[in-house]
């Protein structure tokens, strides 16, 4: 199984598209992929996710990590993976679900707020932490756990992330985020969908990159 770091080091951000329909999903898969996403995660409280997920996953091929988010039954493991969905992507910390993703052979990134539930999912064989929500911590605590964390664990950041705030996140340690309703929501048309994409993605490599010369 390549490691995680493999998905996040072309472009770290995780296109949450809660709401997605299957009719709409290869359009919009196929304009974030475009702007450089890989990893795509529909929450299994859109219409028909696995649907979506079967037509993602088949028509991105390999070169993207498809697979459901908020995912709260250890049991929604084996569909996501029988509709060829590689990425398990969940809210909570929950060690059961996270045991299952592995089982299963696929990537399992939950969601934590303490670094109890962080070092619990870490323990559990979780391949990355989403912070999770964003809006009820701070740069500051992320730095915080970045010194207690084993070394190269990646943190991205879920809930209220824009082009315009990441940059102190990433100045913290974040290692990529989770972007959801800034990005796209349902009805959204694809074009608009596109150039939020191509913003996100040109301001993770501006932040990144002036990160990179000042260290």
């Amino acid at each position: 199984m390549t490691p995680m770091k493999a998905w996040l080091d072309p472009l770290p951000l995780v296109a949450i598209l809660r709401g997605l329909t299957p009719d709409e999903s290869i359009d919009i898969g196929h304009v974030l992929v475009a702007a450089g996403f890989r990893m795509l995660e529909v929450p299994l409280n859109s219409p028909q996710p696995f649907e979506s997920i079967r037509r993602l996953a088949g028509t991105l091929g390999e070169a993207t990590l498809v697979g459901a988010g908020t995912v709260l039954d250890p049991a929604d493991v084996a569909r996501v993976a029988n509709v060829g969905g590689r990425l398990i992507v969940m809210p909570h910390a929950d060690v059961a679900v996270i045991r299952a993703a592995k089982q299963a052979g696929l990537y399992c990134v939950p969601g934590v707020a303490t670094p109890t539930e962080a070092f619990a999912a870490l323990a559990a064989g979780a391949d990355a932490l989403k912070l999770f929500p964003a809006e009820q911590s701070a740069p500051v605590v992320l730095k915080a756990w970045r010194a207690v964390l084993p070394a190269g664990t990646a943190v991205l950041p879920v809930g209220g992330i824009t082009p315009d705030t990441m940059a102190p996140w990433i100045a913290a340690g974040a290692a990529g985020f989770g972007i959801g309703g800034a990005l796209y929501a349902p009805g959204r048309p694809a074009g608009d969908v596109a150039a939020q994409a191509r913003a996100f993605a040109d301001a993770w490599q501006r932040h990144s990159v002036s990160k990179g010369s000042m260290a």
